[in-house]
């Protein structure tokens, strides 16, 4: 089973704007084992033993308020948290300031772009040895929303974001989504977000030698470098 939501505030007045993203994502799936207990191949009983566990658990709350200058220049600020255990990330806390351009602003295609300096607290689930919790970055995002037709619309959220106390660690988060409306309030969303991370967290495997014979000990092993997330939502708006 898969629970998700997503909710997605915003407040604009003549030259500035406040926009507050929250959501999350639960995944739990069960696998089911049988086993036949009987004296014969026609006298028996079916045993089903099930066991649940959680598969994905993603969350996260971000803040950002714009403040324009001109009509293709702003600037920004804004902070985050996010939770990623399966990813390694048991705590992300972030503050973000910034200027950025609005490249295109019309009533089909509208396209900015961010230039910002971070601040980044990390607490993984597995603590790693001679890794910094904070560390400065440089970001570079960017989003695109074009629309298609009458009823439908497709857009582009990409951030980039170095860490320039270790430049190896460099993650970028890209989301593409498709949008197609039902009524004035409800539409579907269908959406695919790659997040990847070049020097990702790591996990406790235990160590056996030879194959099979566990020696009593464990040892770090990098996560996967690439997540994808695929969903598909219905949008309510107010």
């Amino acid at each position: 089973s898969t629970l998700g939501f997503k909710d997605v505030l915003r407040k604009s007045w003549e030259r500035s704007a406040f926009e507050l993203k929250a959501g999350a994502i639960r995944a739990e799936s069960t696998s089911t084992a049988r086993i036949a207990v009987g004296p014969s191949n026609t006298n028996f009983t079916v045993i089903e033993t099930k066991d649940t566990a959680l598969s994905a658990e993603n969350y996260f709350l971000n803040g950002r308020y714009d403040r324009t200058i001109s009509k293709s220049f702003f600037w920004f600020v804004g902070s985050g948290w996010d939770r990623n255990r399966f990813a390694g990330v048991e705590n992300r806390y972030s503050g973000v300031a910034g200027v950025g351009n609005n490249w295109v602003d019309t009533d089909r295609v509208k396209y900015r772009t961010d230039y910002s300096l971070t601040y980044t607290r990390e607490d993984d689930v597995v603590a790693a040895p001679d890794v910094k919790k904070d560390y400065a970055g440089a970001r570079l995002s960017s989003r695109l929303v074009r629309k298609l037709g009458a009823t439908s619309s497709f857009g582009n959220d990409l951030a980039v974001d170095e860490n320039l106390d270790e430049t190896r660690d460099l993650r970028v988060d890209m989301t593409n989504w498709l949008a197609a409306s039902m009524t004035s309030r409800l539409a579907l969303k269908v959406s695919l977000q790659w997040l990847y991370d070049n020097r990702p967290a790591f996990r406790v495997v235990d160590r056996e030698f030879p194959v099979g014979t566990s020696t009593g000990q464990t040892v770090l092993v990098e996560l996967e470098r690439l997540d994808t997330i695929v969903t598909a939502s219905l949008v309510v708006n107010f």
